[in-house]
């Protein structure tokens, strides 16, 4: 049985019996104590109200009214959301903000510590601006849903980025780049990234990327992007 199973399993039993002991809880799902403790803990962190109830005759109480309230949501799937209210903002489109704020900031809180310093690691690599009106858009195709994954990893752990890159005219290369930057000017979103060949940075329109992969056992440094005075970084959105 994996964890989550076995997590299913025990919520279900606590409200199925009233009280538990652990030793009843370990025999019924299969699993050593300390191995129930530590699920126990971890569904207490997920928002389930668990009572202990010490002594002769005392067990595991669930509360009758505990419900699950932390999303199980990665860092991807939360900075989409993010940069997703980021682009309504940023594009003046972004009707309920005030709840859009308040229900993204609960799902922050209820990360993991170490899940919530990823994301912000991940959220300070984001810019937001304004698309200049002479920019084409007309052939605006649509991104690969591998791009944010690949991103994640490639950002987080500052591995080199590879991908096949169409350009205006169509032609296609191989591109190796350094992530430095995600960069929205809606509808376009664009890769900033530092090119090891030419030495400079490259933007690369995010729709004309295709099958993108992070590069395992490559590193880089963070490099300052000179972006323009009209380009923000998205923590700096007037909320």
């Amino acid at each position: 049985m994996n964890t989550r199973l076995r997590h299913d399993a025990i919520v279900r039993s606590l409200r199925r019996n009233g009280t538990l002991t652990v030793a009843d809880l370990a025999q019924e799902v299969g699993a050593s104590r300390r191995t129930v403790l530590r699920d126990i803990s971890a569904l207490r962190d997920e928002g389930f109200v668990i009572h202990s109830e010490p002594g002769r005759g005392g067990g595991l109480q669930l509360d009758p009214q505990s419900v699950q309230t932390t999303a199980r949501l990665s860092v991807a799937e939360v900075f989409a959301l993010l940069i997703s209210v980021a682009c309504m903002r940023a594009a003046g489109n972004l009707p309920f903000s005030g709840l859009a704020d308040a229900g993204l900031a609960k799902i922050e809180r209820a990360l993991p510590s170490d899940k919530v310093r990823d994301l912000r690691r991940f959220l300070d690599c984001l810019y937001v601006g304004q698309l200049s009106p002479q920019v084409d858009i007309s052939d605006m195709g649509v991104m690969e849903p591998a791009l944010l994954p690949a991103f994640e990893t490639a950002f987080l752990q500052r591995h080199h980025l590879g991908f096949q890159y169409r350009d205006a005219k169509g032609a296609v290369t191989s591109r190796i780049v350094e992530p430095q930057a995600m960069l929205i000017l809606p509808p376009l979103w664009y890769l900033v990234g530092w090119d090891p060949v030419r030495e400079d940075f490259r933007h690369f329109r995010m729709d004309r990327i295709s099958r993108p992969k992070y590069l395992p056992n490559t590193s880089f440094r963070q490099r300052h992007v000179p972006f323009e005075d009209n380009i923000r970084p998205i923590r700096d959105l007037p909320r």
